[in-house]
């Protein structure tokens, strides 16, 4: 067998121990002949050798490896070989790297970011030769090491190559059998095993020695130098590798660092720092390790180098400690059945078993090579056990039977059964509640303190003003280019019909102009002599010019050019700017400029940046003329700016998204005469990436937006990864014989700046070559990811040619560029998901020739049967049938999910890999819109749970998107199991879902926007762009593809239900002319001179309706008893909501048309119709019945400042409190009537005429002069200044009193800080008369404002399980026998107030309570929900006058701030449980009607439920 400390994939069959050392002494002399043949080679033959190799020479070399390292392999030599090089690579690799002398060292031993050269120790041979590494010790030999190179950082540790076991599955656990400690110093050890003077002032020691018993090494550390924050940064070596390894065991305080190398702090010993480590393992030869204070970021290092210990030699444990992968175990168990039931077949006796079982293999001394049958490789566990029943006296009849049913296996390697996520066709998903996966960050979205400065005029701004005032309105186009800190200025006018073209810039140093003009759009002509300016000169197919310097004399300094063309032929100008040697283009492409009048696309200013991180996207703009010259700096720059966006806030995360969107959308310029190499590039987005992936960890309130600036930016990775771009298109020219033309001119492009066009090129080469070789596809391909041939001319090294192959290279090309597409992917493609797969579960990338190896291990701590799954996904990504892909990819990303919120050094692969899964099912979905063409409503249903699902796992307030969820997997539950409501129900989370569409939306818009054009503005990029910045990335996530299907289903729902295209709220026929507007808030007290009809985007309930409106017609979604509904009934105004958006868009595009309106009780038919028959329709607009008649008294005060509701009468108390007081004692039993008191009418002009308000007083008089003048902005002033009284202590005595003897408690029993809420409650409902919606109602209808009094209600909450409001005649239809009502969770603020989405409706019919019709289920996501307290209600006189709608527009304010909870409906009773529904909405219609006898007219009614029963808080009459 193998020794275990060997490697388990070298591929050679190793001799015994024993027989080794003779091969040894044989492989000495062979290398050290090698050596001196390498050393002394002339440079001129090596370079021959290098160009013919493997031929001849390398090939001879390779025999003389097989024999050293069947002998004694060499780490460093497995490290190479087993990375993918060949021997004759390796030599190869040597000798391409050997310029001078000394080339060796570079080769066959030491990774290269390790190199150094040293002179030879006292044995003779090269500290860094075959034999032995680098080393401190002796001391004098440090001295004399000098590096070669600038030293790797500590991350190159984390990423170095590691070797791959055979046999052993992606994701398997591999610990290593170390276990060193690090302690503090207690004693100096024996022996000094280095000495090194660091600076003037700084000496290291280092001592090792082994413990009294020889078990342990202990190295003591000390160095002159004290810091509390000195950490030796190390790691052990063994079996001769360069590589770090790490002790599974450590003690507190040692961090592990990346995975690369181990932390642990120093103590401070007087002026010096000690540090003690005791190694316990005998394999580790020597540590390394570098010494670094973190305070003051200073590393000590060994002459650029590590420093290097050599530990002394232990004996080596005999027991090794290994942890052997379960597989293999298996898999051992399973050769020891199959051996012994080869022995029994062949007839071996009880005897012979024993004999077999008690037989050893040691193999530490083989004398002669034992024969098969005394042999056994059988495992010590698996031979006791099978002994054991042996022992027992088993026959061997018995024991074949045992061994062919497998029940002699080792019990602890069983595993538990680990259940398939998938079959053949496919997965298996796991039940899971969804409720754990809800996440509820609230973010501050405040915007940061801006200094307002007045910027005066740029000079660039001050001449085109000065072309303005000269060209008037002959300017048909003007443009602004951005140039870092300067400008570009470009007007056209048309004068007298010649073309006129002015340019200016304010750059200072001298600009010549290389221009040229087009007969066709963009071609580059010679102007004519005629045109062009003194001291041109010209060019071929272009001229030149040089700027000329404004007159000193004028308020501003440019260079200008202007030319006039009388050839109307010309269609434009390109032109590019040469300045001190350097060539300006427009983002890398030619400036070009249009002589026809084009659409005005005005580059707005940048404004003062509110609602923006101001200041991180001014330094944004300060630093993208430096990030322009590469990808490596604009990362860089990224990377130096997060902790200032990180500590703006979410809105300064976002700033950097932004920044990062417009580079990879091309905005930005991503190259500028700058040649950087591919692997500065990865090294800068790893830098990126690992900031960002610090930052989703601890902040998790940002990870939303980190999430979309990593899908922005490519993944990176240090070192190799970025390396191969280079390498490994020059093994693709040379494999396929393809080293000029169009490949020639991409090599050079990539080895200058690679960038994610180059995984463009790569793919249209691929689709040029699958389709027999079609240039026509390999530039589609190019032209719909965006780049033209116009961009491929614009690189630093631009692209000519087009690729022009022979057919014979067709399989080797397709077979390379595939490879390399994965290398281009895995730096530039972060949310590809084969390239995110792959660095998620590991890959190993052989080298080829001078090319690097790369080797990416799987990420530790995936769930078991991740990897399955994650292939399962691979092979079915294209499928063309979706529904099982998604399946896979929703499971994938839920399995994925708790690794995202746990700390781990690869957590930014997670993410990624995340990422791409979100991506593809964004993809998938897209594919399958056809699959849904003629799909049933439960299939479509079940596509909107896979999305739905896919966006609340990629967003971070995502708990209203579960219940969404949770209410479409009801809705299917209900269709399955033929439910008649099922479509009622599933149109109400269809349209709860669109709210929540909505919301996400809108939040987008207010974080992104700002920035967005702000940062445009600054930047100078396309107005179009920025136009269109927010809806671009909403469309490119899963919202847009939700919303998609959701507008298929609507439809389906809506015919399923028999609900129309129409929900007519208020049926009144009108006819007026269309106006469109985004919200009817914005017109509400607007008066339209003519009969309108307004088609309004949003309306949220609480509006008013516009003067002069006849109806209003929205998509929006008010409750049927909402205060704009109630308006528009009372106004005769037609009110309707509009399902159908292909209605609405009709309707839009009639927009100053005149129409009819004809609604009934569920549709609205519309046609246009002349003027003239305008003037025989009676209607006239929204007009209050009787407003010239309707009359307020002014109350006055009585006397008391609080009074009981046997007190109530109509000069006290408004119509709320005096119907409260008339229900108690006449309704039944069964409905319940709160306990009231009241501060009556006059109580707030007593309070305001008291001494102690008469500041007050003066300064409400003077704001309510200016608001009787016409300043109605001081509303809000007036409200502000009420809230500035006191009160007087016989209104607190009165109230107290009347509260307790009424039975209510008092809220100063509580404290003084309740008192103080309460009266501030108070105060807050007098305030409500200077609503601005309460103040313009009463304006319309002349109503005196002064002579409105509010009394105010006091009552207890009663905390409601429900609240409804009832109208016991039918709204909408005005039927009189039957009862309409809605019903909402929780208090009864959101079905009055603002809230979105619709409640509960049902009508009941009067003749039979006991079955109410349910007629839309709940949208609303929010409920309010509050603590035992009271309530403080308006009660104006104004809700007395008969015909005006006064109710509704004062506040009713609750002592303690209600709590909003988001909605889940799936599991509330009254949705769920029929008979509980039934029943509560039959108690519901049951008051109504009581109510209703009690009174003898219909009445509006507000109530609760609580516990089964019923409240009623208020009635009056119906409106």
């Amino acid at each position: 067998m193998i020794p275990t400390d060997n490697f388990h994939t070298w591929p050679y069959h190793y001799p015994p121990r024993g027989a080794r050392w003779p091969l040894l002494l044989v492989n000495s002399i062979l290398l050290s002949l090698l050596c001196f043949f390498l050393f002394f080679l002339p440079f001129p033959f090596r370079s021959y050798c290098e160009s013919v190799a493997p031929d001849s020479l390398v090939q001879g070399t390779h025999a003389l490896f097989q024999l050293s390292t069947a002998a004694f392999p060499c780490s460093a030599e497995l490290q190479f070989l087993e990375s993918g090089f060949s021997a004759p690579e390796v030599i190869r690799r040597n000798m391409s790297n050997s310029i001078g002398h000394n080339s060796f060292h570079q080769s066959l031993l030491h990774p290269t970011g390790l190199d150094h050269r040293s002179k030879p120790n006292c044995s003779g041979i090269p500290a860094s030769s075959l034999f032995q590494s680098a080393s401190v010790n002796p001391p004098a030999a440090a001295a004399s090491v000098r590096t070669r190179r600038a030293p790797p950082s500590s991350s190159f540790y984390g990423r170095s190559l590691k070797v791959r076991k055979s046999k052993v599955s992606v994701g398997a656990s591999h610990p290593v059998a170390l276990t060193p400690r690090s302690v503090l110093a207690m004693e100096p050890p024996s022996e000094l095993a280095g000495k090194f003077k660091l600076d003037d002032s700084t000496e290291l020691q280092v001592f090792v020695g082994n413990s009294s018993t020889g078990s342990v090494t202990i190295v003591n550390i000390q160095i002159t130098y004290s810091s509390d924050s000195l950490i030796l940064h190390w790691g052990g070596i063994r079996d001769k590798t360069e590589k770090w390894v790490l002790p599974a065991r450590n003690r507190d305080g040692t961090k592990n660092y990346k995975n690369g190398a181990l932390r642990t702090l120093f103590s401070q010993a007087g002026s010096s720092s000690v540090l003690r480590l005791e190694i316990e393992d005998p394999n580790i030869q020597a540590i390394e390790f570098l010494i670094f204070d973190e305070a003051q970021n200073k590393w000590f290092k060994n002459s650029g180098q590590n420093f290097h210990v050599k530990l002394p030699t232990r004996e080596k444990s005999t027991v090794p400690n290994l942890s052997v992968p379960e597989e293999l175990v298996q898999e051992e168990y399973e050769a020891a059945r199959a051996e012994l039931l080869e022995e029994v077949a062949k007839g071996s006796s009880i005897e012979d078993l024993r004999l077999k079982l008690n037989s050893k293999n040691d193999g530490a001394e083989i004398k002669e090579p034992p024969l098969p049958e005394t042999k056994s490789n059988m495992p010590e566990e698996a031979r006791a056990e099978l002994h054991a029943e042996l022992n027992r006296g088993v026959s061997v009849d018995e024991m074949r039977k045992k061994i062919t049913k497998g029940d002699a296996r080792k019990k602890v390697t069983e595993q538990p059964n680990k259940k398939k996520h998938f079959g053949p066709g496919r997965i298996q998903r796991r039940e899971r509640d969804l409720t754990q996966i809800v996440t509820k960050y609230t973010v501050d979205c405040t915007e940061q303190a801006i200094p307002v400065e007045r910027q005066s005029a740029k000079p660039v701004e001050l001449y085109a003003k000065a072309v303005e005032e000269q060209d008037g309105d002959t300017i048909i186009n003007k443009k602004i280019y951005k140039l870092g800190d300067k400008e570009i200025l470009v007007v056209v006018s048309k004068p007298g019909g010649k073309i006129k073209v002015n340019i200016a810039t304010d750059l200072e140093e001298s600009t010549i102009l290389h221009w040229a003009l087009a007969k066709k759009p963009r071609e580059w002509s010679v102007p004519p002599m005629s045109v062009l300016p003194p001291g041109s000169v010209t060019k071929e197919q272009a001229a030149e010019t040089e700027l000329t310097k404004s007159s000193a004399e004028l308020p501003y300094q440019v260079q200008s050019f202007q030319i006039e063309i009388e050839d109307g032929s010309y269609v434009g100008m390109p032109f590019v700017l040469l300045s001190r040697g350097n060539w300006i283009k427009n983002k890398g492409s030619d400036f070009y400029v249009e002589f026809a009048s084009v659409p005005k696309q005005v580059q707005k200013d940048a404004g003062d940046g509110r609602g923006t991180a101001k200041r991180t996207l001014d330094r944004i703009a300060e630093m993208e003329e430096e990030a322009q010259k590469s990808f490596m700096h604009r990362f860089n720059i990224a990377s130096d700016l997060m902790d200032q966006a990180k500590d703006a806030g979410v809105l300064g995360v976002a700033a950097i998204f932004v920044w990062m969107r417009f580079m990879a959308t091309r905005q930005l310029i991503w190259n500028k005469n700058y040649n950087v190499k591919p692997r500065e590039i990865s090294k800068a987005q790893d830098r990126l990436t690992d900031l960002l992936q610090d930052i989703y960890s601890s902040y998790p309130q940002y990870r939303e937006f980190l999430r979309l600036i990593m899908s922005t930016v490519g993944r990176g990775g240090e070192g190799d990864v970025g390396q191969r771009i280079r390498d490994e298109i020059l093994v693709i020219q040379r494999n396929n014989e393809c080293k000029g033309g169009m490949m020639e001119e991409w090599h050079q492009k990539l080895h200058n700046n690679t960038s994610p066009d180059d995984v463009i090129i790569c793919q249209a080469l691929i689709d040029y070559i699958n389709c027999d070789f079609d240039l026509g596809v390999y530039w589609k391909t190019l032209n719909e990811n965006g780049i033209t041939k116009e961009r491929l001319l614009s690189y630093d090294r631009a692209i000519h040619s087009e690729p022009n192959f022979r057919r014979d290279q067709k399989d080797g090309l397709l077979r390379d560029l595939g490879s390399y597409m994965r290398t281009l992917k895995a730096v530039h493609s972060g949310a590809d998901l084969e390239s995110a797969v792959a660095n998620c579960m590991g890959y190993r990338a052989e080298g080829q020739g001078f090319m690097v190896g790369v080797q990416i291990n799987p990420v530790s701590g995936l769930p078991s049967g991740f990897p399955e799954l994650l292939q399962y996904v691979l092979q079915h990504v294209e499928d063309r049938n979706v529904e099982a892909l998604l399946e896979g990819l929703l499971e994938a990303r839920q399995e994925l999910r708790p690794s995202l919120v746990k700390a781990n050094s690869r957590l930014k692969d997670v993410l990624f890999l995340d990422i791409a899964l979100d991506s593809a099912v964004r993809t998938a979905i897209e594919r399958g819109y056809e699959e849904l063409n003629d799909a049933g409503p439960e299939k479509m249903m079940y596509f909107i749970t896979l999305v739905v699902e896919n966006l609340a796992l990629s967003s971070d307030n995502n708990e209203d998107l579960i219940y969404c969820l949770k209410g479409w997997n009801h809705a299917m539950n209900m269709c399955n199991s033929k439910s008649s409501n099922w479509a009622l129900y599933a149109k109400s989370i269809l349209d709860r879902t669109r709210l929540s569409l909505t919301e996400k939306a809108e939040w987008y818009q207010q974080l992104l926007q700002p920035s967005a054009e702000y940062l445009g503005s600054l930047l100078g990029v396309d107005q179009w762009a920025v136009n269109i910045f927010t809806e671009e990335v909403i469309r490119g996530g899963s919202a847009a593809a939700l919303s998609s299907l959701l507008n298929r289903l609507d439809p389906v729902l809506r015919k399923t239900a028999n609900l129309g295209s129409w929900q007519v709220i208020s049926p009144v026929e009108a006819v007026g002319y269309v106006v469109v507007v985004e919200e009817l808030l914005t017109v509400q007290n607007k008066t339209y001179d003519r009969p309108t009809i307004i088609v309004a985007r949003r309306v949220k309930g609480e509006e008013e309706i516009p003067d002069g409106a006849v109806a209003v017609l929205t998509a929006d979604m008010p409750d049927v008893l909402s205060h704009v509904s109630v308006r528009a009934r009372n106004g005769k105004v037609c009110f309707a909501t509009c399902f159908d958006p292909n209605i609405l868009d009709d309707l839009k595009v009639r927009e100053g048309k005149l129409l009819r309106l004809k609604p009934t009780s569920a549709d609205v038919v519309y046609s246009e119709v002349k003027e003239d028959e305008l003037e025989s329709y009676s209607s006239t607009g929204s007009t209050e019945v009787g407003t010239s008649s309707l009359k307020l008294v002014k109350k006055q005060f009585k006397g008391k400042y609080a009074i009981s509701s046997d007190e109530f009468t109509g000069e006290m108390v408004g119509a709320k409190s005096r119907n409260i007081s008339y229900l108690k004692g006449k309704v039944p039993s069964s409905i319940g009537v709160p306990t009231s008191v009241a501060l009556p009418f006059g109580v707030f002009e007593e309070v305001l005429a008291d001494g102690l308000n008469k500041d007050v007083e003066k300064k409400l008089q003077l704001l309510k002069g200016k608001l009787d003048g016409g300043e109605f902005a001081v509303l809000g002033e007036i409200r502000e200044t009420v809230l500035e009284l006191l009160p007087p202590p016989q209104l607190v005595k009165e109230l107290q009193t009347k509260m307790k003897s009424s039975g209510m408690p008092w809220p100063g029993d509580e404290g003084e800080k309740r008192w103080e809420q309460a009266w501030t409650a108070i105060k807050k409902v007098w305030a409500s008369k200077w609503n601005e919606r309460a103040y313009f109602s009463t304006k319309k209808i002349k109503l005196e404002h002064d002579y409105l009094c509010m009394a105010v209600l006091v009552q207890e909450i009663i905390n409601a399980d429900y609240a409804f409001v009832i109208h016991t005649t039918n709204p909408s239809s005005g039927n009189a026998s039957e009862i309409y009502a809605e019903v909402v969770k929780g208090l009864g603020e959101t079905l009055v107030g603002a809230y979105p989405g619709r409640a509960l409706s049902f009508i009941c019919n009067k003749n039979d309570l006991d079955s109410p019709l349910v007629l839309g289920y709940p949208s609303k996501p929010i409920g309010l929900f509050i603590r035992r307290s009271i309530i403080f209600r308006s009660d104006s006189n104004g809700e007395d006058l008969e015909g005006y709608a006064g109710a509704g527009l004062y506040d009713s304010v609750p002592m303690d701030e209600e709590e909003k909870v988001v909605l889940d409906y799936s599991s509330d009773p009254l949705m769920i449980d029929d008979n509980f529904q039934k029943s509560t909405l039959s108690k519901i219609a049951s008051a109504g009607h009581a109510v209703e006898e009690l009174y003898g007219s219909p009445q509006d009614i507000e109530g609760v439920v609580r516990d089964g029963k019923i409240y009623i808080v208020q009635t009056r009459p119906q409106m």
